[in-house]
């Protein structure tokens, strides 16, 4: 399985939802709660091209986006073939 980054914030429903898709598909991911780390969320945002809500979601080198982006690659079946490669 491809390496799953997710950044999260403490308190954030779209985090627990992003995370509860992640966990049923069975992939492990590495969680980086950016809620209290300036540095984490500057991280964050360089890699996410300046973006800065959470959940935001790296498959590999790949920046899925947020909650609503990787739900709708559920919906249409992406997400199982991005989460194999």
């Amino acid at each position: 399985m491809a390496e799953i980054t997710i950044y999260t914030g403490r308190f954030c429903g779209f985090c627990v939802a992003a995370k509860r898709l992640l966990e049923q598909k069975g992939a492990a991911f590495e969680e980086i709660d950016v809620s209290s780390s300036l540095e984490a969320r500057a991280a964050m945002m360089e890699r996410a091209s300046g973006k800065h809500t959470v959940p935001q979601i790296f498959v590999g080198d790949t920046h899925i986006g947020g909650c609503d982006e990787l739900y709708a690659l559920e919906q249409t079946g992406d997400l199982d073939q991005l989460l194999q490669s």
